[in-house]
């Protein structure tokens, strides 16, 4: 599976046993929705453990993939690329430039991405399974990459948004038809939006 087209392996509605939804249409648009506002810029990527199970969630890797040697390096890493994905998606819709940032992912994106191979599984079919223990390096190019394609996609890039919904400014990739998306997911913050218009609607009544 390419980075650009991760999916929901493992999930139900995109979102994961931790906590994290994978809808924003790009793995690298998914890492940076793992920034929660208020969370000194960690969000919940704050340990081994945590990034362990959102690689695996976002369908970097094949399910199994054995991934013994994430550390705090890692962490730090990974949130460092967080940061500059965001700057550079953020700028690119507020029509800036994020040049440091740019650099950064740039830097990253010229590693190569972990290798893979396809082995047959016991039904038969032709399956995803990796070659080796993938390195820091070499996921972090794979998410890099997917933030560089994106943003030199003119068709791509013109899909970016921020989410409208309150206390959120979550990026996504708008791919609806006619391009009016206005939520990052119209389960989430849309029914919060349409939950709150009915009760400002009701207190009007009642007044």
């Amino acid at each position: 599976m390419a980075a650009g087209t991760a999916g929901t392996a493992g999930t139900a509605a995109g979102t994961g046993a931790y906590g994290w939804r994978f809808d924003s249409g790009r793995v690298c648009l998914d890492l940076v929705a793992t920034a929660e506002p208020g969370a000194g810029g960690r969000g919940r990527l704050d340990g081994a453990g945590p990034l362990r199970r959102w690689l695996l969630g976002a369908g970097l890797l094949p399910p199994g993939t054995p991934l013994t040697g994430i550390d705090t390096r890692w962490v730090r890493a990974f949130l460092e690329l967080r940061d500059g994905i965001g700057r550079l998606v953020r700028a690119e819709i507020d029509g800036r430039a994020a040049p440091a940032a740019l650099e950064r992912v740039n830097a990253l994106a010229a590693a190569a991405p972990p290798g893979i191979r396809a082995v047959r599984n016991e039904a038969g079919a032709l399956v995803r399974a990796p070659i080796a223990e993938p390195e820091c390096a070499a996921l972090l190019a794979a998410v890099a990459r997917d933030a560089v394609d994106l943003l030199t996609d003119q068709e791509a890039r013109a899909r970016l948004r921020r989410c409208e919904g309150d206390r959120c400014g979550r990026v996504y990739l708008d791919t609806s038809r006619g391009r009016r998306r206005r939520w990052c997911s119209s389960e989430v913050c849309g029914n919060r939006e349409r939950v709150a218009r009915h009760r400002r609607r009701a207190a009007l009544t009642q007044g």
